[in-house]
């Protein structure tokens, strides 16, 4: 069970974290040239189609954007679920990784397993000149070594907190909360 919850970002706030974004990753990589967007399924998918409509826009040129499916790739898959076999939605990625920039994208940082597992899906298509991570939320409890490179806002948490990120194309709702587990 959860509580109400509160609204961290609301749709213009969402907006504006992603426009920055988009500017931070154009500087950062000194344009887009070699640059791919690859979204984790499923909410980063659109996070990183709506920090390519920014960096399109602002460049006057497209980014290549792609998508990770980390299913087998997530060292917490047990095979104990209802069907035998985890549902693959496969990795699609529009153009070869050799020596190319890539740009994970996520809509929640939280131990960074998630992350790692988009990592393994990448190297196992080649060997990309790096990795870089862009966040909607960064709300911290790190199991492992990583690190966002952008970050849209830093939410300190507890454990006993939730966030929601809702996005128009899979909520019908752009916003971001947070909710208490309540027992």
């Amino acid at each position: 069970m959860y509580d109400e919850g509160r609204v961290l970002l609301d749709e213009q706030a969402i907006r504006r974290a992603l426009t920055r974004i988009s500017h931070e990753i154009i500087e950062k990589n000194k344009g887009i040239e070699d640059c791919v967007l690859v979204g984790i399924k499923t909410r980063g998918i659109h996070i990183a189609n709506r920090i390519a409509e920014n960096i399109a826009r602002i460049e006057g040129s497209p980014i290549p954007v792609g998508e990770a499916d980390i299913t087998l790739y997530r060292d917490d898959l047990t095979y104990h679920s209802q069907s035998s076999d985890p549902e693959l939605k496969g990795t699609d990625l529009p153009v070869d990784v050799e020596d190319k920039n890539i740009i994970l994208v996520d809509d929640v940082l939280y131990t960074g397993r998630t992350v790692r597992a988009a990592m393994d899906a990448v190297m196992d298509l080649g060997r990309p000149s790096q990795i870089q991570l862009a966040v909607l939320i960064d709300r911290g409890h790190r199991e492992l070594p990583i690190r966002p490179d952008y970050i849209g806002k830093n939410i300190p948490t507890s454990k006993g907190e939730i966030i929601a990120v809702k996005l128009n194309e899979t909520d019908s709702l752009n916003e971001v909360t947070i909710r208490n587990i309540t027992v």
